[in-house]
């Protein structure tokens, strides 16, 4: 099933974002920062990534009902979010 991508430009702003903290938070072990504030990048990072999961499964979960394949295609995205849970 492909989706347009506009449908998921809130997910990709999200792994962007994602994608910045990454960063930082590399940056912070490359400087020896404290492990709390370590763990609490982590942890918000972890978050965002799994919002934007959700995002991107329940977007295609929609979609399922007009697709042709979408009982396997919803099978396939129910076994992909119960990965996220």
């Amino acid at each position: 099933m492909i989706i347009e991508p506009s449908e998921l430009k809130s997910a990709r702003d999200r792994l962007v974002r994602v994608q910045g903290q990454i960063g930082g938070i590399v940056r912070m072990l490359d400087e020896g920062r404290d492990c709390t504030d370590l763990l609490n990048q982590l942890s918000a990072a972890s978050t965002a990534l799994t919002r934007a999961g959700f995002t991107i499964i329940a977007t295609g979960m929609q979609h399922c009902g007009d697709d042709p394949e979408g009982s396997s295609n919803r099978a396939a995205l129910e076994k992909a979010f119960m990965s996220l849970a």
